[in-house]
């Protein structure tokens, strides 16, 4: 947020430089991140004076250049070589000096320097309109309409409005502070409670509003106060709508504001003094003269300020007439009672908005605005009639106009101050220093905040409406922090350490753990939005739907992690980088039955691309499903959970996929996405996607006793088989009826080679299989080896029907 320094000090007129008066403020929390000077007129016409042109003749040697002397003040006259065809003897006119910096209205700066121009001296340059960043004329020099004294600085003949802008930075809570007349209120209160010179905080006064003339007036309606809490008004007419003066036009700019007419430009320029936002309509294009606040029918059309026809939702809540809507309320203006150079009539807004509603509305048609931004935080309740006030003083004396009404406010249902309970022990428990309790409460009475009872050493303090944020102990007492300082709290020689007996939940724990194995297994966290697009329901009929959507990309809950990872991935493959292993925890939604719902939380995992970075080493591999279930069983072995069972899994999300199941349990699925994912995120390469149900999991371990073996003495021996079976055979088939068979000495199984191809006839594959033998009481011998590896091949062959491969 941009703050003029110059414009805050009609507020409070401080002597304070910038640097200091800076400083003071990211003190108190509202963090000033940069200056600059800013002026109305680049330059602001250093080093260019009053000359008046006392002779001109024709250059010597060139028929467009004049050599004139030019008298600016100084005991001696400049020659000065002019190219301008308007140039004459006896004229006034602007010079610039040699070592003046001039700032064109078009290109770059540049310096006047003494020299030659076709051989004749020329000590300086007679300016032109848009040389000195005046106007756009270049149709010769700038010629005075009076005389003035040679040597006079261009600034007193063109006023120059120059200011140092501050750059807060403002936390969201500080809704108080968006204006310059707030932050003069912070930079009062710590001034005073740091007992440095301070001045007087004050408002330019209202009291010369008076109303001499009601014959004609506006009626106001609010038919829904949950949404609109106030809304006054005021008609003036007679006004003459134009340019507004140099003064307004050089604080809007200052900030960064375009001015667009005398009466939107004194709205705004309130907006900016006090943070309360007004809206002016062209009074006569109010039909029946009466204002309505409500909500209308879904689908009704409002052509706003841009030209652009919106269609309202029926929670948009809508500034009317008898005829129809004119404003969304609080967020943008309508066409049809736009202030234009042809008004006359004006009626006056200044209304108290819900900061909810507000908020879906600018948020449901993508409009962002100042005064949306305001009320989306809370505006100050009792700055309505001042600000109303204040901008009709400014419109009546700078258009001539006046008011035709008195002030109609309407204010169904007043809202107060809040109450909130202080104990000064507190304050000094939670700072960590024991400031006086005379101290606190300064502090308090500079913020405004009232205190209506002191009792045994707790206060009752009054906060006021605008300090919406302030609600609890814990609030005021950041209140006094900061406006204390939080440099004036010294660091402590000791400090008391109590030791934390939190005990971490299971469900953390492993989710610590199960975190940790995943990153140093390279894959990178994401959070994703909860709420997404209906084309990713896995069932629509279980979709858990929002009733006021912020847009349709939003529009239900996530019935599945999958759709979010996949659009991460896609995100990073249209920006080159391929090589993707994600993972991420969350939730799923469901709904089971009306009023009726079920949450899941999940584990969900992704990889695609490479399954390394190249190097010199190893030859990067494409990424594969094979890859992605190795990711997966690392986990299950980590958490010492036996996969028993293995299902082909059907998901409009994924394409062959599969089920793993220990036991009865579901612990979840993996495939790669289905093409239609694949589709709408315009993803060209394969992505393999894992999901497994972390509260199945959960329960798995949770009555898990950890247990402690000793380490083997007597060496394990492998034996590898290589069998002939049908392609429809799965491995775990193989891997159960091998630890059927033998469950005492059988350690390890392992798959590690597929074969289909020449000398292996059609609808069969050859598996190559490792066993891993090992007994805990003694060595093997190759007779008890051979006659378990006979026995398991015996009972593989009996289950699956596979045979040894000669």
């Amino acid at each position: 947020m941009k703050i003029a320094y110059g414009w805050l000090k009609d507020y409070y007129p401080t002597d304070l430089s910038i640097e200091e008066a800076a400083e003071i403020l990211t003190d108190i929390g509202l963090e000033v991140e940069g200056s600059e000077r800013v002026s109305s007129i680049p330059g602001e016409l250093q080093g260019i004076v009053v000359g008046k042109v006392t002779s001109c003749g024709k250059h010597p040697n060139a028929d467009r250049l004049s050599v004139t002397t030019v008298d600016v003040g100084e005991t001696e006259e400049y020659q000065i070589v002019c190219g301008a065809p308007n140039v004459a003897a006896g004229q006034y006119v602007l010079v610039a000096l040699p070592g003046a910096t001039l700032y064109p209205s078009k290109g770059e700066p540049f310096t006047i320097k003494k020299g030659k121009i076709r051989g004749e001296v020329s000590n300086g340059m007679i300016c032109a309109e848009d040389e000195l960043g005046l106007g756009e004329s270049h149709d010769g020099i700038l010629v005075l309409d009076k005389e003035y004294a040679p040597g006079t600085p261009a600034s007193s003949v063109y006023k120059v409005y120059a200011d140092e802008v501050l750059e807060i930075g403002l936390t969201p809570n500080r809704s108080d502070a968006m204006c310059h007349y707030g932050v003069a209120r912070d930079l009062n209160a710590a001034l005073r409670s740091r007992n440095k010179k301070h001045a007087a905080l004050q408002l330019p006064s209202v009291s010369g509003f008076v109303v001499k003339d009601t014959s004609k007036s506006v009626k106001i309606s609010i038919q829904d106060s949950n949404r609109c809490l106030r809304y006054a008004g005021i008609r003036i007419q007679g006004v003459k709508n134009g340019v507004s003066p140099a003064w307004i036009q050089a604080r809007l700019k200052s900030i960064g504001l375009r001015p667009i007419n005398l009466i939107v430009d004194v709205t705004n320029y309130v907006l900016h003094e006090t943070g309360h936002p007004l809206h002016a309509f062209d009074a006569d294009k109010i039909s029946g003269n009466h204002i309505i606040i409500k909500t209308l029918e879904e689908g009704t059309e409002l052509v706003t300020l841009d030209g652009v026809s919106r269609k309202l939702s029926a929670e948009d809540l809508c500034i009317c007439d008898e005829q129809g809507p004119l404003v969304l309320a609080g967020v943008f203006g309508g066409e049809r009672a736009e202030v234009s150079s042809e008004t006359q009539s004006i009626f006056l807004e200044s209304a108290l908005f819900d900061p909810v509603s507000i908020r879906k509305s600018a948020r449901r048609h993508g409009l962002s605005t100042d005064a949306s931004f305001r009320y989306e935080r809370g505006v100050d309740p009792e700055m309505s009639i001042y600000a109303l006030k204040r901008a009709a003083l400014l419109i009546t004396s700078l258009t001539g106009g006046h008011a035709t009404m008195e002030i109609n406010d309407v204010y169904p249902k007043a809202v107060e101050p809040h109450e909130v309970k202080l104990r000064i022990d507190r304050v000094q428990k939670l700072i960590g220093k024991k400031i006086p309790a005379t101290t606190i409460k300064e502090i308090l009475s500079n913020l405004e905040i009232k205190i209506r009872s002191d009792l045994e050493n707790t206060l009752v303090l009054q906060v006021p409406a605008y300090r919406a944020d302030v609600t609890r102990e814990a609030d005021l007492i950041e209140e006094v922090l900061r406006i204390y300082g939080f440099n004036n709290v010294e660091v402590p020689g000791s400090m008391k350490i109590v030791p934390n007996a939190f005990k971490i939940s299971l469900n953390e724990q492993k989710q610590r753990q199960t975190g940790l194995q995943l990153t140093g297994m390279g894959f990178h966290e994401c959070l994703n939005n909860a709420l997404t697009h209906r084309k990713f329901a896995v069932d629509e009929t279980k979709a858990v739907e929002m009733l006021n959507p912020l847009s349709q990309d939003l529009g239900i809950l996530r019935q599945s992690l999958i759709p979010g990872l996949s659009a991460n991935a896609a995100f990073n493959i249209h920006r080159r980088n391929s090589l993707l292993r994600l993972f991420e925890w969350g939730k799923k939604y469901e709904k089971l039955k009306p009023g009726q719902y079920r949450e899941t939380n999940l584990l969900s995992l992704l990889i695609s691309g490479k399954t390394q970075k190249e190097n010199w080493l190893f030859e990067a591999q494409n990424s594969s499903f094979h890859s992605l279930s190795g990711d997966v069983h690392r986990l299950f072995k980590m958490w010492d959970i036996e996969v028993t069972n293995y299902t082909d899994y059907l998901s409009p999300l994924m394409e062959n996929a599969i089920a793993w199941y220990s036991g009865s349990t579901l612990l979840g699925y993996g495939g790669s996405i289905s093409s239609s994912l694949s589709k709408s995120l315009e993803v060209d390469q394969p992505v393999f996607v894992a999901e497994l149900y972390w509260d199945s999991i959960l329960e798995l371990l949770r009555n898990r006793a950890v247990t402690f073996k000793e380490i083997p003495k007597f060496p394990a021996v492998r034996r590898d088989l290589a069998l002939l079976l049908d392609e429809n055979v799965q491995y775990q088939s193989l891997e159960k009826a091998a630890k059927d068979a033998e469950r005492k000495l059988l350690r390890e199984v392992n798959l590690f080679d597929v074969y289909q191809g020449k000398g292996i006839e059609q609808g069969k594959k050859s598996y190559a299989l490792s066993f891993i033998l090992q007994d805990n009481q003694k060595t093997l011998t190759d007779k008890q080896v051979d006659k378990t590896i006979e026995r398991i091949l015996n009972k593989i062959t009996e289950a699956t029907g596979a045979v040894l491969r000669t």
